[in-house]
């Protein structure tokens, strides 16, 4: 009888313990390299390498012909690199989903215009192209420049692994300290989620290529930004950069150059 009620004990602990195991919830596995994107919104960096002879006249063509492409999807920005690259010109577009990208794309390929007036004449005018997908860092928001024009600097960093729980906030200070102290104006920093990752784009705006050396002068005797810059390079693996003129095509697409009047794309030819 004894065994009896000691088996019954037993039976009942073990049942207990079964549905105590049902009853919790069920782990889920959460890997996370800090602060996550709340949103579809991506962007597309594009850029096309110009054969130079040809260069002129890709700028002309895309210069007429920039608005059967904006009619589709954002425009934020065109430029031509100046400095850091050779004929090449590099361009941003805004996407909400890839969902949208693809109906983009597929819609483009059925436009006859598209088709007829630019892309068949501009692709024979490249000898390479190239892209990669990005999102704003979780701190950063798009920013129009204080004024049209000016000169735009894209700074590419490479980071090491880990994203923005590593490196997240030593970098956010080393931005906010230049644009806290008023020494340039970030339009916008991104990081890579397609193309070459652990990858920072920001992207800066001066008035002018002169008013970047001087600045730069100034800055790199502020210790304040010397302990910034010394802090996050601990991350960073290499760096590059480009300087870039804005080509103000007319169109009510792109947002930083409205109200403008007519005028021939700024970029010069790299020849």
């Amino acid at each position: 009888m004894i065994q009896l009620r000691a088996l019954f004990r037993n039976a009942s602990r073990h049942a207990e313990h079964c549905l105590s195991v049902k009853s919790r919830p069920t782990p889920k596995a959460w890997i996370s390299t800090g602060p996550q994107q709340q949103n579809g919104t991506f962007y597309e960096f594009r850029t096309y390498y110009i054969q130079p002879h040809l260069n002129a006249a890709f700028l002309k063509l895309t210069n007429e012909k920039i608005h059967l492409r904006t009619a589709h999807s954002e425009l934020v920005g065109y430029w031509s690199v100046e400095y850091g690259g050779l004929n090449q010109v590099f361009h941003i577009w805004k996407y909400d989903s890839y969902a949208q990208r693809a109906s983009v794309r597929a819609a483009l390929a059925q436009d006859p215009n598209w088709i007829e007036q630019y892309i068949s004449k501009a692709l024979p005018m490249l000898s390479s192209q190239d892209n990669e997908v990005l999102y704003l860092v979780p701190w950063s928001k798009v920013q129009k420049p204080p004024k049209d024009g000016g000169v735009f600097e894209l700074s590419t960093f490479q980071m090491k692994p880990g994203g923005p729980a590593v490196w997240g906030k030593a970098f956010q200070a080393a931005v906010g300290i230049h644009t806290g102290s008023r020494y340039a104006h970030a339009v916008g920093v991104f990081h890579s989620e397609f193309g070459p990752l652990n990858q920072v784009h920001v992207l800066w705006w001066y008035e002018s290529g002169d008013e970047r050396a001087s600045i730069r002068r100034t800055s790199h005797e502020d210790a304040r930004v010397v302990a910034a810059v010394r802090e996050s390079a601990v991350y960073l693996v290499s760096q590059k950069n480009k300087l870039m003129f804005p080509c103000r095509f007319l169109t009510n697409e792109i947002k930083w150059l409205h109200a403008l009047t007519f005028d021939l794309c700024k970029c010069r030819g790299n020849l």
